[in-house]
């Protein structure tokens, strides 16, 4: 891609005359006459056309010469990278037969009047599977044998689901006709109060699906029967590795509700629940999905079977990450897949590569380059002449819109049968946007400087960067800084997440261990010799701000409350907080009177009352003292945790 020049001064004829003749006013009052007619106006307009002109070749000279020298280096700037997030479809009646929901299914947030509708599409076939429950058996505490309830769940006759009483590790084991991998699988469940003592909002139950190694627990989003104690349904989510096995000669794809330790201050049975009757059923499944669209057979033209041959994609910016472009190019044994290279400085005249810059879509080939001894050398193939040039799949689209929230994805851009409708269970994660051009400058001197080795901690931010473009933010210790030993430096890395209302997830902004053990292994790859790298996520100072509040006269105290939350939450952000937007400094600690100053900032106050500052738990919910000085410590972000605003009159 070519790197848009910046213009560094970006005055023309006219500016400069009206700049003259207001030095002409400071520093010459005598002078009055500042008409066109008069000669010395001449003069001004004269000096303003040429100056014009240096300024046109000014813009062209250092700036442009610095970005020359980056494109030079093979620098490019980053694509954006995309959110993704599993995507449940809900079934209009429980599945008879398989279905499958194909590969780039779209999904949506809805449109409204101010915002475009965020477009995700999923990213491999679903396939649904009809099942039912062939097998019902019981586990009692650590028993290795199970006691088979199947002829009781056949006739009719009750059973109790657990021993009497309820031992830990108890476990009602059902075995359904077919393993159903990322479903949604309904049990409907009838039987009577035995099963006291537990809270049946809080049952100290988990359900489980075998996955051929283990067991694995199930996301349970519906449970109407308190813990087993009263008809209703229960949805879970199987993981996508459920799959049949043998327990105790019978063959099943087995699930399980397991009973677990309680929390303390949480009761526990007293007595087994007792089942009238069982039955399961197919009602949707579960894809992952990415902020984007997926193009797929994109026709790009014949190969003229010269070297540097460049095609330009009709979509962009074309997504970075985990999600590869794959081009291909036909010739006497049909389609062949090319790869993709970050340059051709390794590749030889026979190697299939290319080189596609994401933000622009142009895609080159291997140059042919001449060497000091005057022989020219072919770096990377080149499709021969006439040859037909596709792009099977890329994806496009991305960005930090994409974070989007729980249940914001409610719309099927097209109609599937038996499909009533869709939802996200979990807010999206990991979209970024593209770089800027500064952002670009500024990593230039850093990658010529490490030449993929990381010294300074600027290098191992540049690098881990890199790596994992889909994170928010990153930030490095070295020895001596925060408690990183001698010898050590620390990457502390922030994910990108979705915002709620303004709020943020406590949970969201822990990095999965994916993310973290890519960084990692880059980091280790570059480091030097005897330094140990440390890559986590930072530690989160939760706080919250009571505030009381004046309103001005004859404005709505809940809009301004409104407003006021929205401040907190935007300031004391880890993501986008700070004074200047970009999310709170590392190890920054929070003053009271920068609260003070930022609510009576808010439109609509007219007097802030009272500010009072706590330091809180975002896990536990525990409210520590009031303070004046909220300290952070190295390394520390701050986090909002329920703020509490009260708007009066006055």
């Amino acid at each position: 891609m070519v790197l848009p020049a910046p213009s560094l001064d970006d005055r023309r004829f006219q500016d400069f005359v009206d700049d003259a003749k207001r030095y002409v006013q400071q520093r010459c009052p005598e002078w009055t006459d500042h008409n066109v007619s008069d000669p010395g106006v001449t003069l001004i307009e004269t000096f303003a056309f040429m100056t014009e002109h240096l300024c046109y070749r000014l813009n062209r000279v250092p700036d442009r010469l610095y970005v020359k020298f980056l494109e030079l280096l093979g620098l490019r700037m980053m694509p954006p990278t995309p959110a993704e997030v599993p995507v449940t479809f809900w079934l209009s009646t429980p599945a008879r037969a398989p279905l499958v929901i194909r590969r780039g299914t779209k999904v949506s947030t809805t449109r409204t009047e101010s915002e475009e509708s965020i477009i995700f599409s999923t990213l491999a076939d679903l396939p649904v599977v009809p099942t039912a429950i062939s097998a019902v058996r019981r586990v009692t505490g650590s028993d290795v044998a199970s006691t088979n309830q199947t002829p009781a769940f056949e006739l009719g006759e009750e059973f109790d689901a657990f021993d009497e009483p309820p031992q830990l590790d108890d476990a009602l084991l059902l075995g359904l006709v077919a393993p159903a991998p990322n479903c949604a699988l309904r049990i409907d469940f009838v039987g009577d109060s035995a099963g006291v003592g537990v809270n049946p909002l809080h049952p100290p139950l988990v359900w489980e699906a075998w996955c051929g190694e283990d067991w694995v627990e199930c996301e349970v989003t519906t449970d109407q029967t308190g813990g087993l104690n009263r008809p209703g349904r229960i949805v879970i989510h199987l993981p996508g590795g459920h799959e049949t096995s043998i327990i105790d000669d019978q063959r099943a794809a087995w699930v399980r509700v397991r009973v677990i330790e309680p929390l303390p201050g949480q009761p526990t049975y007293s007595s087994s629940p007792r089942v009238r009757s069982l039955a399961a059923a197919t009602v949707g499944a579960t894809a992952k999905a990415l902020h984007g669209e997926i193009v797929e057979f994109e026709d790009l033209g014949e190969s003229e079977g010269v070297p540097g041959q460049r095609f330009q994609l009709a979509r962009t910016p074309v997504l970075g990450g985990a999600h590869p472009a794959v081009l291909e190019v036909v010739d006497d044994a049909g389609w062949q897949e090319w790869t993709r290279v970050e340059n051709f400085a390794t590749s030889g005249p026979d190697d299939r590569h290319f080189v596609l810059d994401g933000v622009s879509g142009e895609i080159e080939f291997g140059p042919a380059v001449r060497l000091p001894d005057r022989r020219l050398h072919q770096y990377g193939a080149v499709p021969p002449r006439g040859a037909r040039v596709r792009m099977r799949r890329y994806f496009c689209g991305g960005g930090v819109r994409g974070n989007v929230a729980r249940h914001a994805l409610d719309t099927l851009k097209s109609s599937i049968p038996f499909v009533s409708g869709i939802t996200n269970l979990h807010p999206s994660a990991g979209g970024v946007d593209g770089e800027t051009l500064e952002q670009a400058k500024a990593r230039g001197p850093i990658m010529l400087r490490t030449r993929s080795r990381a010294v300074t901690a600027e290098d191992y931010e540049a690098i881990a960067r890199e790596a994992a473009p889909e994170v928010a933010r990153i930030h490095c210790f070295t020895a001596g800084e925060d408690d990183v030993s001698s010898g050590a430096v620390k990457v502390l890395v922030v994910p990108a997440a979705a915002h709620k209302n303004g709020q943020l997830l406590f949970a969201d902004l822990v990095p999965s261990e994916s993310t973290l053990a890519r960084i990692s292994r880059r980091l280790e790859e570059v480091r030097l010799v005897g330094t140990r790298v440390l890559v986590e996520p930072p530690r989160y100072r939760g706080v919250t701000v009571i505030a009381r509040l004046i309103a001005r006269t004859r404005l709505d105290p809940e809009v301004v409350r409104a407003r006021a939350l929205d401040a907190l939450y935007g300031y004391l952000n880890p993501l986008t907080g700070g004074d200047e937007g970009a999310g709170w400094a590392f190890g920054r600690r929070l003053a009271h009177g920068e609260i003070f100053a930022l609510l009576q900032r808010v439109q609509g106050v007219d007097v802030v009352e009272d500010v009072r500052i706590y330091g809180a738990n975002p896990v536990t919910g525990e409210r520590g003292a009031e303070v004046k000085r909220l300290p952070v410590g190295p390394g520390g972000l701050v986090f909002s945790y329920d703020h509490q605003v009260r708007v009066e009159t006055s």
